[in-house]
């Protein structure tokens, strides 16, 4: 995985973002494996289930009297924002240390909108199923996220900067 040209992901450890190897380190059982690479934080899943979320979330909130509530409604936008930028501000810094730092950041973020999910359906400003339906979006972000913060931390790489 590298900064700035290309990252090496398995797309089977891609889905649970839980156990990140380097392309030269995979275990026996994923060797021959096609790999998938990003090389913007566009190619992310987790930006990309962020962006999911955002747009969900803006989506729902602009609806009844939940689209009333500016407070609730502004922060678990924000928050839900907060995600995606994190992880691209993150990314193109360069630096590993940086970037698990964003990371940290956009993981928290995801904690956040759970957390607000759950003041909108005591408000009942969404139904059970929507709550249902983001919260495990947001859980499945986080998840991704934390697959790559731990991969990163156990990774031997420093990122573009400190080629």
């Amino acid at each position: 995985m590298m900064f700035g040209s290309q990252w090496a992901l398995s797309s089977e450890l891609r889905v649970s973002g839980c156990e990140l190897k380097q392309d030269g380190d995979l275990d026996s059982n994923l060797k021959g494996k096609v790999m998938a690479t990003f090389q913007s934080f566009e190619d992310i899943e987790a930006w990309q289930k962020a962006r999911e979320l955002t747009r969900k979330v803006y989506a729902i909130s602009n609806a009844g009297t939940f689209s009333r509530d500016f407070g609730l409604r502004d922060q678990i936008r924000r928050a839900s924002a907060s995600i995606m930028s994190n992880i691209a501000e993150g990314f193109d810094r360069s630096g590993t240390r940086e970037f698990i730092q964003f990371l940290a950041i956009a993981k928290g973020s995801a904690g956040e909108v759970k957390s607000q999910l759950y003041i909108a359906i005591d408000q009942n400003y969404i139904d059970k199923e929507t709550f249902d339906r983001l919260f495990a979006l947001a859980a499945e972000t986080g998840r991704l996220i934390g697959g790559l913060i731990n991969y990163l931390r156990n990774s031997s790489i420093k990122g573009a900067k400190y080629r």
